[in-house]
């Protein structure tokens, strides 16, 4: 069965990490990027987030968001966990990153999209 809380590393080496979720399924953490469109300093970033039945699922589905730290832009990830034959958990998810613009004109190229793995560190 998954379990969300602790540390995670996606593929480009973004770590995250979630709290324990209470009994509702909502949980917090922090967020670390690896990568940025900026030439700000990155800084380690807060996220909120819920599961979906957290007791009653073996592969929950999951959201969270991330107030960047550094920057005027949020991400929202939705997900789902998994568990493979060896025991390793996978959050596999997909974002959308909105950044601020000066106008709705600008709207158009506002929002990025992306996918994400993260497997557990500890």
């Amino acid at each position: 069965q998954c379990d969300l809380q602790g540390l995670g590393r996606n593929e480009l080496g973004s770590s995250m990490t979630i709290l324990a979720l209470n009994t509702a399924g909502t949980f917090s953490g922090s967020y670390h990027t690896a990568v940025a469109a900026t030439n700000k300093q990155i800084l380690v970033s807060p996220r909120q987030g819920a599961q979906q039945h957290p007791s009653a699922k073996r592969h929950p589905t999951f959201g969270f968001t991330v107030q960047w730290q550094f920057s005027d832009s949020t991400t929202a990830f939705v997900g789902q966990c998994f568990v493979d034959h060896h025991g390793t958990e996978t959050l596999e998810t997909t974002w959308l990153l909105r950044e601020e613009v000066l106008s709705h004109k600008d709207t158009w190229k506002a929002t990025r999209v992306g996918t994400s793995i993260f497997t557990r560190i500890k």
